[in-house]
């Protein structure tokens, strides 16, 4: 773009051209034409909205395809212009001058230029992006119109700083910025795909699931960006400058999110933990309910999700309760007074254990007199359970309450604590304050 050309001048050498243009028989075609287009567009619209039903064939589709093919069907009568207006345009500048197609170029250049901000907008919720990209494709739009785009990219690209043997300009951060959040976007849009045929996969334990979920999402986003620096033009090799100074800084300042991510991976692998496992992490009970790339959720049964880094699961103690197997054993101890028959005892705890539902009848319930105290007799009830996700403390408390309820009816004491004053020397002195003495 000359320097000397400003955008009042660009702005009024288009106006010029547009009024030289409207003498001309070429102008009313093109207004006759886009009004014609436009007709047809609508009526295609109508007609496939009458007669084509969107949510039973995309039922089953991803939701970012399902989000396309709704903006699509919303505003095909805008699609079908464009096309229309835009192959219009091309038949005419193959066979006449491109100044006579100029008012079809600016139709279809706004068409597109709706349609993108339709499809983009629609899959970003935040504000402040969605009016950027408004306003970035309504600048496109209209640098096309006034025939300055070619120009403003090529001044775009004579700024640039060569750093190595990279060259920075701001039409290569531009171009690299747009397409790799295109790019990353389809990688996210295929790994999700992938995720959901992985985890619907009955062959694959959880663990295999969610390593492969993982490696699979960084393996599509180390491709597309990839893509993008060749696609762009940057060589790799280019970047090698600043591979010792960055790997450096990342080292130190990244250090927690590596060692949790590497963590993540040996978790995995090793199947030590995996998605639905019952933990003791610290003072953290519950089950796992998700792995993820820095940390593991763990449900508790009041609500509440303890979010534990990876790394603490491997420096750590933890306690798989269904490592192995998923059967349970839980204690219950007990105490009776010396006056009961401890083999009355263990034979009544054992029936009320068996009785309970929840306790698993293939291992048996077991009673033992583990301790002699100055409170009583101590026991040990214990029994398996095959359900720890539906809870321990609950079926312990059911059969602590049919305990108490046995007990009670076979004339079972348990004791408590008692406490005797005994006073030697004889009888205390005992001192009245009246009311008005008081303190």
């Amino acid at each position: 773009m000359p320097e000397s050309e400003t955008f009042s001048e660009i702005v009024l050498t288009a106006a010029r051209s547009l009024g030289a243009e409207i003498g001309s028989p070429w102008f009313y075609f093109q207004i006759g034409a886009i009004l014609v287009l436009a007709g047809i567009a609508y009526g295609i619209a109508a007609l496939v909205r009458a007669r084509f039903a969107l949510t039973p064939h995309v039922a089953t589709w991803p939701a970012p395809l399902r989000l396309i093919a709704r903006v699509l069907t919303e505003s095909v009568g805008t699609l079908v212009f464009a096309v229309l207006a835009g192959a219009l345009r091309l038949g005419m500048v193959a066979s006449t001058w491109p100044s006579r197609s100029y008012l079809l170029s600016v139709a279809a250049n706004l068409a597109v230029a709706w349609l993108a901000i339709r499809l983009i907008t629609g899959m970003i919720r935040n504000q402040f992006l969605v009016r950027l990209i408004s306003v970035s494709a309504w600048a496109i739009a209209a640098l096309s119109i006034l025939g300055q785009l070619e120009p403003t990219a090529r001044a775009l690209d004579a700024v640039a700083v060569t750093i190595g043997g990279l060259r920075l300009s701001p039409l290569l951060i531009i171009k690299a910025t747009v397409l790799l959040a295109v790019a990353l976007w389809i990688a996210n849009l295929v790994s999700n795909f992938l995720e959901t045929r992985i985890t619907r996969s009955r062959d694959l334990t959880p663990s295999i699931q969610v390593l492969l979920s993982k490696l699979v999402r960084v393996v599509l986003v180390v491709v597309a960006v990839a893509i993008v620096l060749g696609a762009v033009g940057i060589d790799l090799s280019a970047l090698a400058l600043f591979s010792g100074a960055v790997g450096v800084g990342i080292g130190f300042g990244l250090q927690k999110i590596v060692s949790n991510f590497i963590s993540g991976i040996i978790l995995l692998a090793d199947k030590s933990v995996k998605p639905g496992d019952l933990v003791t992490i610290g003072d953290n009970f519950g089950r796992i309910s998700a792995m993820n790339t820095r940390y593991i959720s763990v449900a508790a049964g009041d609500g509440r999700e303890f979010l534990i880094p990876n790394e603490d699961l491997v420096t750590q103690k933890v306690t798989n309760w269904t490592y192995t197997s998923k059967d349970t054993l839980v204690k219950v101890p007990f105490n009776t007074n010396y006056d009961a028959d401890p083999r009355t005892v263990c034979k009544l705890a054992v029936e009320i254990a068996a009785k309970t539902p929840r306790v698993a009848e293939l291992k048996p319930p077991s009673c033992i007199l583990s301790e002699f105290t100055e409170r009583g007799m101590r026991f040990s009830l214990t029994f398996w359970i095959a359900d720890p996700y539906a809870g321990m403390d609950n079926v312990k408390s059911d059969v602590m309450i049919a305990l108490w309820d046995a007990f009670k009816r076979e004339g079972i004491r348990v004791p408590y604590p008692v406490r005797e004053l005994r006073i030697r020397g004889g009888a205390l002195p005992v001192e009245t304050i009246a009311d008005d003495e008081a303190p």
